[in-house]
């Protein structure tokens, strides 16, 4: 895997990565030089112990009574999540949803760059959307393939789901991101993430329901 080790490394670790570089981030554009992993444990509500145990499956941080050094960290953590380099990835689909993604700085500071759009409305392709422009679907094949992008993001109607998926996978698309709230079925060699802001809310709510003593276990 990315950050030059072959270890097993459990999910739970991997999920956590992400939020830990956010906020080491935000830290370096605030002048922070150095942070304590309690100091990243207020920050991002994860157990100071939980986050040493973390950052050891990759090797040795950090200096007793000194703290991690963000910049390096940031590095290290980059380098083992793969998002010290640039990836390119299309999104299918111009509607609000797809614009909201297009527009979101945040992609390109991880090293994510949109490199095509596209939709299948006649009213939106050939638009400009940011620096590009809205492409015809029919062309998605080929620019897959053209480009060697293997990332690939869904914000289409539900009812086109299964379909543009099936055309991503066999274009060449490794990891899918699904932003529509269809369960959408890829092949064992694609990585399907569901990213549906119903269901995170759904999932949210039960702690909420119990936290106000609402919902009940039957």
């Amino acid at each position: 895997m990315a950050g030059g080790t072959d270890q097993k490394i459990p999910a739970g670790v991997i999920e956590r990565l992400p939020l830990y570089l956010n906020v080491l981030i935000h830290l370096k554009q605030d002048g922070q030089g150095t942070v304590s992993s309690a100091r990243l444990g207020e920050l991002t509500d994860v157990n100071p112990a939980q986050i040493r145990r973390d950052l050891t499956h990759f090797g040795s941080f950090g200096r007793r009574g000194v703290g991690y050094d963000v910049v390096a960290l940031i590095d290290r953590v980059q380098r083992i999540l793969g998002s010290d380099h640039t990836h390119r990835l299309v999104l299918v689909g111009a509607g609000n949803l797809g614009s909201a993604i297009a527009d979101y700085t945040g992609l390109r500071k991880h090293g994510f760059i949109v490199s095509a759009v596209f939709d299948r409305d006649p009213a939106r392709i050939g638009t400009r959307l940011g620096d590009m422009v809205v492409r015809d679907v029919a062309e998605l094949e080929r620019v897959v393939t053209e480009q060697d992008i293997r990332i690939g993001v869904l914000a289409v109607p539900p009812d086109a789901a299964q379909g543009v998926a099936d055309r991503l996978a066999s274009a060449g698309i490794r990891v899918i991101l699904n932003y529509t709230p269809v369960v959408v079925r890829v092949p064992a060699s694609v990585t399907l993430h569901n990213t549906d802001p119903v269901q995170e809310l759904l999932h949210t709510l039960y702690y909420l329901s119990r936290r106000e003593g609402v919902a009940s276990d039957g």
